[in-house]
């Protein structure tokens, strides 16, 4: 029985480290923070790479397709149009968090679902 829980415990710790490492972000605010942060860095998470270029552009693979796309920020958020292997993913506004190191993009002006990612 005690394997079970010190089985659960180990779990549980790992299941909430993401969310820690990810728990100071805060609110980016204007394009020129923005791309201060992505400027000559990779986002990357499990099985996706891309580039978020100052100039609009976007590219990189996410699993064994490639992604392109185009961004503006308007608002206060990150809006991206994108294709991905073919599949035109849309048009989406995103609030954006972050703290130096990693960011997360949450769709729907910040209402929708999140994807975290490491700057590399």
């Amino acid at each position: 029985m005690s394997n079970r829980f010190a089985i659960a415990a180990v779990a549980a710790f790992t299941f909430a480290l993401p969310q820690a490492a990810f728990a100071e972000l805060k609110r980016v605010q204007d394009k020129s923070e923005f791309v201060s942060l992505v400027q000559g860095k990779t986002l990357s998470r499990p099985l996706v790479r891309l580039t978020v270029s100052p100039d609009g552009n976007i590219t990189g693979r996410g699993a064994t397709w490639d992604v392109t796309g185009s961004w503006k920020w308007q608002d206060g958020f990150f809006c991206r149009d994108l294709n991905w292997g073919g599949d035109d993913l849309g048009y989406n506004c995103q609030a954006v968090l972050a703290n130096g190191s990693e960011m997360r993009f949450i769709a729907d002006q910040g209402a929708g679902q999140s994807a975290d990612f490491r700057l590399r």
